[in-house]
């Protein structure tokens, strides 16, 4: 998911018939009777931004408005909101990734009339979605398919196999599932890591302080039912679930990458594709990668939810949303235009485009064909989305705790530098005080 390998990832959707890359796009339409200014995410899919464009022009043909569509990476677009915030002037629609609607939420317009519409039509979201998008009662963005993702395990079907996991034969790609599934744990998993260990294909599981070590090792927290902070702002790091937790980790440490401690988020990848890593937690961007640079790799490849613990089955889901400043000009079109692009089959359309990466906020839209239609092998992305026979729970590290208190441990990378510090050879208590300290300095009184 890194920046670091944006251009391979361009180039491997050329493959499958994507077109040029559209950074940033102006769509205007005759006659228009009004202006809306929209910042959409730039796609590392090609094909994504030009369905996505295609779907602009539409919502401006039939409500005969003028629509300015700047298409930002993450990084632009981070520097944009701030920038846009303290002006109290620049785009009606906006852009806000993962914790940005609760940084922003003081200066947001409610979207309970545009949430209210969409549920009625397609049901709830998922409880991450309302978890930072939701504030005391009232929706301050709406989540959207493009860019939003799971950190489902993705790994080598054959080494897995030498491993002990036959991960085919756990999960399918059919809609029934596997009743072998369960055997699918963390006790599993610790087997198999020592086991790749031993072959020189350590899992590829960082201990590092950006998103995706944090969001793996927020799941595996989440699993043994370790809250570091509850959903009331108070300290549970000395609890029963976090030693447990802790103590699972400390021996799991032992099996990862010699590197592990310094992992960005491009590490992951990079060991994956390169033939050096058994298994990984990313969206299958890997794989699509893999398909141009190693196509044997590619095609040995299983994409699969994360193993059961004692609290149950977590994936970490990353959602990115469009909110709406409290001083827009066009907050009318704007609203529509969301309403517009988050119909079902628009969703769909998109989705198809950018071979099932993103996924729908929508529980309702885990049946997209296109999950079980992609590979080779065919088939590949089908356990991407969480579907209900996965019987999992979508998470986002340090929740439940109140978001200003989660956002804060999040950015650090509290829990990467607590298993490393686990790596390093501190014991279990020792990283439970340091955890107590640092924690403490988060939590507002």
């Amino acid at each position: 998911m890194a920046e670091t390998i944006r251009k391979g990832r361009r180039q491997i959707l050329k493959l499958a018939g994507a077109a040029t890359v559209l950074p940033l796009v102006h769509i205007r339409t005759a006659g228009a009777a009004g202006k809306l200014t929209v910042v959409v995410p730039d796609h590392w899919v090609p094909e994504g931004n030009v369905v996505m464009r295609r779907q602009i022009e539409a919502f401006a043909n039939e409500h005969k408005v003028e629509v300015q569509a700047d298409f930002l990476q993450a990084q632009t677009n981070r520097s944009t909101l701030p920038a846009e915030s303290l002006a109290k002037t620049g785009h009606d629609l906006q852009n806000f990734p993962l914790w940005e609607v609760y940084n922003n939420a003081d200066w947001l317009e409610p979207m309970d009339d545009v949430m209210d519409g969409l549920t009625r039509q397609y049901g709830p979201t998922n409880e991450i979605c309302e978890y930072l998008a939701r504030e005391k009662g009232t929706w301050r963005a709406v989540p959207i398919s493009t860019m939003s993702l799971y950190y489902c395990a993705m790994g080598r079907i054959s080494v897995l196999k030498q491993a002990g996991v036959d991960i085919l034969s756990m999960y399918p790609a059919s809609p029934d599932g596997s009743p072998s599934a369960e055997g699918w744990n963390y006790d599993t998993f610790l087997r198999a890591a020592e086991a790749c260990h031993k072959m020189g294909m350590p899992f590829g599981i960082g201990l590092g302080v950006t998103g995706d070590s944090v969001n793996w090792i927020g799941q595996l927290l989440a699993s043994f039912g370790a809250e570091l902070v509850d959903r009331q702002g108070n300290l549970r790091v000395t609890s029963d679930a976090v030693r447990q937790a802790l103590e699972y980790a400390k021996k799991l440490v032992q099996f990862v990458p010699d590197n592990a401690v310094a992992y960005d988020d491009a590490s992951n990848n990079r060991a994956y594709i390169s033939g050096k890593s058994a298994l990984i937690f990313n969206p299958p961007s890997p794989w699509a990668v893999a398909m141009r640079d190693s196509p044997a790799i590619a095609q040995d490849t299983w994409t699969f939810p994360a193993p059961v613990g004692p609290a149950g089955r977590f994936e970490a889901y990353v959602s990115n949303f469009w909110g709406i400043w409290s001083f827009a000009k066009n907050k009318s079109a704007a609203k529509a235009f969301v309403t517009f692009i988050m119909q079902r089959e628009r969703i769909e359309e998109r989705c198809n485009a950018t071979v099932g990466y993103d996924i729908p906020p929508f529980i309702s839209m885990v049946d997209f064909p296109i999950w079980g239609q992609v590979g080779p092998p065919q088939g590949v992305c089908f356990n991407y989305p969480l579907r209900p026979i996965h019987k999992a729970h979508p998470y986002i590290a340090m929740s439940p705790a109140p978001p200003g208190i989660a956002v804060r441990a999040y950015n650090r990378g509290t829990v990467g530098t607590m298993l490393a510090r686990l790596r390093d050879g501190q014991s279990v208590p020792q990283v439970v005080a340091w955890a107590q300290e640092e924690l403490s300095g988060f939590i507002e009184r």
